[in-house]
């Protein structure tokens, strides 16, 4: 893919789950890629993804101006991939997601960068009873402010190796002898593969002017959380009870658990747990020329560690 004058992108995050996809996924542009992480000693496997001295590693927080500045030197464009799944300390969903994507946006339009793309997520909202969507469709208003041409991607249930969802229920099933379905188990997802997620934002960095705003992304087929569930169970081999759980016992064991260093569900992960999260229109994938691949494709390789073989 041609970026025409582009040399140089920044992204924030690439060291998480979805950043390091994106991060292999546009080093095979030839562009160089600076990553901006807080910790840059924990990134160093992102060095061999591409040639020698392609990617820079660099030592920033986006609640920082100074250094986020600093990131964005000599920049061409910009990748916001930071996100959390839940508070923790000073990480909490406003000062992550919605001030520090101000920080980077408004310097950004300083440094007089005009490709931005931002990673949301479905759901974002400032009318949610979540802060984590709250926080998201905040972060999405200041971005858009002061980079009209900027591009936002709302992922559904991002899978690939290192996700939060399948490894999390594969290990709960490894111990557990059943699985829990809030609420029944209905609500609805249109997960969509990490590879296709970063290949999605290596297309949107050389979209033409008039391709700016916001884009649901999802796979090409939607499941029910129990129907992710039984599809769990079918890759890792094991046989489980699937346990409905209502919504206010789930909401006793979120209260106690939110506390935890890495808990397994908080009151605000509940609130989204209620809300159907699938495309809503024109899938971005598509709008960005990506053809979306079924997430079956994929889940053989990783979970094959949680078989009980």
């Amino acid at each position: 893919m041609s970026f025409g004058k582009m040399r140089h992108v920044t992204i924030f995050g690439g060291s998480g789950f979805v950043g390091r996809h994106i991060v292999r996924a546009l080093a095979k542009t030839g562009v160089n890629i600076r990553v901006a992480i807080r910790k840059p000693n924990e990134a160093l496997f992102l060095k061999t993804a591409g040639r020698v001295g392609q990617i820079e590693l660099m030592q920033a927080n986006i609640c920082d101006p100074a250094s986020v500045k600093r990131a964005l030197k000599d920049t061409d464009a910009v990748i916001n991939s930071v996100g959390i799944l839940f508070e923790t300390g000073s990480q909490k969903f406003l000062s992550v997601q919605a001030a520090g994507a101000t920080n980077i946006a408004k310097l950004a339009k300083k440094a007089g960068i005009k490709r931005f793309i931002q990673i949301s997520a479905i759901g974002a909202s400032a009318d949610s009873a979540s802060i984590y969507a709250q926080s998201k469709a905040l972060g999405e208003r200041e971005v858009m402010k002061a980079i009209p041409g900027a591009i936002i991607l709302r992922p559904s249930l991002v899978i690939g190796p290192e996700d939060d969802f399948f490894n999390r229920f594969a290990q709960m099933a490894s111990l557990a002898p059943a699985l829990p379905l809030i609420g029944g188990g209905t609500t609805r997802y249109q997960p969509v593969q990490v590879y296709d997620l970063a290949a999605c934002v290596v297309a949107a960095l050389g979209a033409r002017e008039d391709q700016a705003g916001v884009y649901d992304i999802g796979g090409p087929s939607i499941y029910s959380f129990r129907e992710l569930m039984e599809l769990l169970l079918v890759q890792i081999g094991r046989k489980r009870a699937l346990i409905p759980m209502p919504y206010w016992a789930a909401g006793m064991i979120a209260r106690v658990a939110q506390y935890a260093p890495k808990p397994i569900l908080t009151p605000d992960q509940l609130i989204l747990l209620r809300e159907d999260n699938i495309v809503a229109g024109e899938d971005g994938l598509s709008a960005f020329g990506i053809a979306a691949q079924n997430i079956e494709a994929i889940l053989p390789d990783y979970l094959a560690r949680h078989r009980a073989s």
